[in-house]
């Protein structure tokens, strides 16, 4: 059987580091930031929740109004109001 020898292979290896050495040192310092850029619905969504944030959740002066009604016995309760505002809140195409 004949065996072939191979020589210098770390000189060999010794090139190949060089090479990749040199590959990553010229893109070195290229990389620019990341940006983000959002969609214009994006944005007018967050506008419209930044904006909801900002409106109290109890609006004081109609619970106030409300609430001297009730007290001076003047508040008129409908009952067909409060059963058509059940009946919307109701969904009866959905399926459980």
């Amino acid at each position: 059987m004949f065996f072939m020898k191979i020589n210098k292979t770390n000189k060999i290896l010794q090139i190949y580091n060089n090479a990749e050495f040199n590959r990553l040192r010229k893109g070195k310092g290229k990389f620019e930031k990341d940006t983000i850029d959002f969609s214009e619905k994006a944005m007018d969504y967050q506008f419209a929740i930044n904006k909801l944030k900002e409106v109290p959740e109890m609006r004081m002066d109609k619970v106030e109004k409300l609430k001297k009604q009730v007290q001076s016995g003047n508040y008129n309760i409908e009952g067909r109001k409060i059963v058509e505002k059940m009946y919307e809140s109701i969904n009866f195409d959905k399926k459980i």
